[in-house]
């Protein structure tokens, strides 16, 4: 008796398909028309096309060739320090400036701090150091001195006992 191999077939797997038959035939007038995305064909080349009914245009540009613009590939670092102007108030005659200055709400509390002998900032300093100084010029400008230390000099002359002691002409008392 001959061998039978065994197998693991049981006979159709599946659904059977069904008998081929042909689609009907799609009505034109029913179907919506297609979105169009992008650009048409050739877009590029008709771009010059167009381009070449400007008289004022004497060369030809081919939009396929980008810019020749140079690009940097090394990034210089700029100082980002930009000098910006401060807001100075424009005043008419040294003396509204020179009033301007003696109202000055920061300067006197500075000074206030200095006359404590609180330490300063270098930025607060800077700041006293300027309008001290614009201040020295709008007094000389205005022929303004500090009547208060001419005072006080002319004062420190006459009660010096010292300065007394050595103006007295000796030879007076002979």
């Amino acid at each position: 008796m001959a061998r039978v191999k065994k197998s693991r077939k049981v006979g159709r797997i599946g659904v059977p398909k069904e008998s081929w038959a042909p689609r009907k035939p799609k009505d034109p007038n029913n179907t919506k028309p297609k979105k169009h995305k992008g650009n048409p064909s050739g877009s590029r080349h008709s771009a010059v096309q167009l381009n070449e009914k400007n008289p004022n245009q004497s060369k030809q540009n081919d939009p396929r060739i980008g810019s020749k613009k140079p690009i940097q590939l090394v990034v210089e670092t700029k100082d980002v320090k930009t000098k910006a102007k401060p807001n100075k108030p424009k005043y008419f005659s040294p003396a509204q400036e020179l009033a301007e200055l003696e109202n000055n709400h920061r300067l006197n509390e500075l000074l206030d701090m200095l006359d404590n002998d609180i330490v300063l900032t270098s930025d607060d300093q800077r700041f006293v150091d300027l309008k001290l100084a614009r201040h020295k010029e709008l007094c000389e400008l205005l022929g303004i001195g500090n009547e208060e230390e001419n005072k006080d000099q002319a004062k420190t002359n006459e009660d010096d006992p010292f300065d007394v002691f050595e103006s007295i002409n000796i030879e007076k008392f002979k």
